[in-house]
């Protein structure tokens, strides 16, 4: 066995270190796990960071469409539940998770005038 390791190090020592090697690999996996960081998690967040934003200025009567692909208005706004109304139909209203609206337009009053 004594004789296996010597050989080993006797390899080792003919091809140079291998701790260079070693922080080669570490310094890719770095690399890699900053690429990964900067295309995938931060942008998720900052779009999660924007619709947090856009739920806290929800108010009745602004537009929205849901996570199910619906349109409707909002006509009652609670902590975390929202009632929408569907449609023209009057008697469809709906109350919602603020999560389940995906985006939110207000009534722009230029629009109306």
């Amino acid at each position: 066995m004594s004789n296996f390791i010597l050989l080993a190090d006797a390899a080792a020592a003919e091809q140079g270190s291998t701790t260079g090697g070693v922080i080669m690999i570490i310094v890719q996996v770095a690399i890699l796990g900053l690429l990964l960081y900067f295309m995938m998690i931060r942008p998720q967040k900052k779009q999660q960071k924007q619709l947090e934003a856009l739920l806290s200025t929800l108010a009745a009567g602004d537009s929205v469409l849901t996570t199910s692909g619906f349109y409707g208005v909002v006509i009652d706004v609670m902590e975390d539940v929202v009632i929408v109304e569907f449609g023209n139909n009057k008697n469809c209203r709906i109350p919602m998770k603020k999560s389940a609206i995906v985006e939110l337009e207000k009534p722009n009053a230029e629009k109306n005038a």
